[in-house]
């Protein structure tokens, strides 16, 4: 994009890098073809590049509306305004780009809500849909509203609302809301046709109460914008009376501050007489000011009953509606029910208890007659661990020790009383030990079975 601005009020405006080509703007100057089939790529060309030229100089300007008499100005280069304007506004209003301001206002649903006598002043229908369709002339001052401009400025509308202060007030008059969004929307037609489009959304509702305009968000949760009720409007006129009290009473506040100024710059003067007629009219201004404030702030007391009972409302409505899913969801649970489920649920459980017992309590035969060669094989692998020779030991002595023994003395009679040290060895062979390991390996493979240990196991405590 380059910038090279044609006029005072787009020096802010970017233009498309081919701005300067002379040969490229020369043929996006020209005429349109009377016929898009005459030459579709010519068509189509134009359209691509001035359709969202106009947009986004419309949305850099700030405004939502545009006719082809600022079109013409503002695209004016080296003294020649672009030919084929009409045209383009043409086709984005029968593609629904835009829209004529006077029929975006009366397209409003006014049998759900309806905008007050003289809130939006539109211009009068200038030509009918057959001739904007046809092949007459744009008038140069009919206003267009961009579609999707109007609706970016109504969501950017809401979001300063509920972002603002003044989000928990439930109505706020036209110039409150014009103030608030001075920053959104520059001027009253752009704050009007965005409240349309909010108002189209079913966002917002607008009416007229005692000559003044009023303006009623929808609040975040609610899908759509409730109509203004008397209790609305009964809460704004506390609020409206709250603030007027509030501003006397400031007001009263900034008096009695120069009531005493006076008086003592007419004390510093001598002039006493006045300057004690200044602090008397300082006590009734005061005076003024503490009724005010008194019923200020009984107003104030009122509005916060009013938003405690809404509250509650809401809490009631949330119970109610909890009330009715809890009955909903235990419509086929009775008492009755619930004890015979536990019941069956016991009696099951005790069944398989039951069960069980037996299970573990009674063993199963699966041997049949086989008890007996059992038993006889079990009696032949003890007979076979059993060593081939029996060890000669001594006799363990069974005589009472000498009394040189008692005494710690051992001779040689103590010695010759011990049995001799058996000087036999152990007369097993590795093959011996080699079928004894055979037959250990069997016994537990067969059923985990130990057998009788083997000699070796025998002797290793006495070695």
């Amino acid at each position: 994009m380059s910038s090279l601005p044609q006029s005072k009020e787009d020096c802010s405006f970017e233009f498309p890098s081919d701005w300067g080509d002379d040969a490229r703007m020369a043929f996006l100057f020209s005429a349109f073809k009377e016929n898009r089939d005459v030459d579709s790529t010519d068509w189509d060309g134009k359209m691509d590049f001035w359709t969202p030229l106009i947009i986004n100089r419309c949305r850099r300007r700030g405004s939502v509306c545009v006719n082809l008499h600022e079109l013409n100005e503002s695209f004016r280069r080296k003294g020649s305004s672009p030919l084929g304007l009409g045209t383009v506004l043409q086709s984005m209003y029968r593609n629904g780009k835009v829209q004529k301001e006077s029929e975006f206002a009366a397209n409003v649903d006014s049998g759900w809500l309806s905008w007050g006598v003289g809130l939006l002043l539109v211009k009068p229908l200038k030509w009918t849909l057959s001739t904007l369709l046809g092949s007459g002339r744009v008038p140069l001052e009919e206003s267009f509203v961009v579609i999707e401009l109007v609706k970016e400025k109504a969501v950017k509308l809401l979001e300063t609302y509920r972002s603002s202060p003044l989000a928990d007030r439930c109505l706020l008059s036209f110039q409150e809301l014009r103030t608030l969004a001075s920053h959104v929307c520059s001027d009253e037609t752009n704050l009007c046709l965005a409240l349309l489009q909010l108002q189209r959304d079913k966002q917002v509702t607008v009416s007229l109460h005692e000559g003044e305009k009023l303006v009623k968000f929808s609040q975040p949760g609610q899908g759509r914008v409730s109509p203004v009720s008397d209790v609305d409007l009964g809460i704004y006129q506390l609020q409206r009376s709250e603030k007027l009290l509030g501003e006397r009473v400031e007001a009263l506040g900034k008096e009695a501050d120069k009531c005493k100024e006076e008086a003592r710059a007419l004390l510093s003067e001598g002039k006493k007489s006045q300057a004690l007629r200044c602090l008397r009219g300082r006590k009734r201004v005061e005076k003024r000011a503490d009724r005010l404030y008194a019923q200020m702030e009984t107003v104030k007391g009122i509005l916060d009953r009013i938003a405690h009972s809404q509250t509650d409302r809401l809490v009631m409505q949330a119970y109610q509606t909890g009330v009715a899913a809890l009955r909903l969801s235990l419509k086929d649970v009775t008492v009755e029910k619930a004890e015979s489920l536990v019941d069956q649920i016991q009696e099951l459980c005790d069944t398989q208890d039951e069960v069980n017992q037996t299970l573990a309590g009674g063993a199963l035969d699966t041997t049949g007659g086989d008890t007996v060669e059992l038993e006889e094989e079990l009696m032949s692998l003890l007979e076979n661990s059993a060593p081939d020779g029996q060890l000669d030991l001594p006799e363990v002595p069974s005589g009472p020790l000498s009394s040189s023994r008692e005494k710690g003395a051992l001779d040689d009679d103590f010695f010759n009383s011990l049995p001799s040290v058996p000087d036999s060895r152990l007369n097993i062979t590795d093959e011996e030990l080699d079928r004894e390991l055979s037959r250990l390996n069997i016994s537990g493979a067969g059923g985990q079975q130990r057998g009788p240990l083997s000699p070796l196991k025998k002797l290793e405590p006495a070695q």
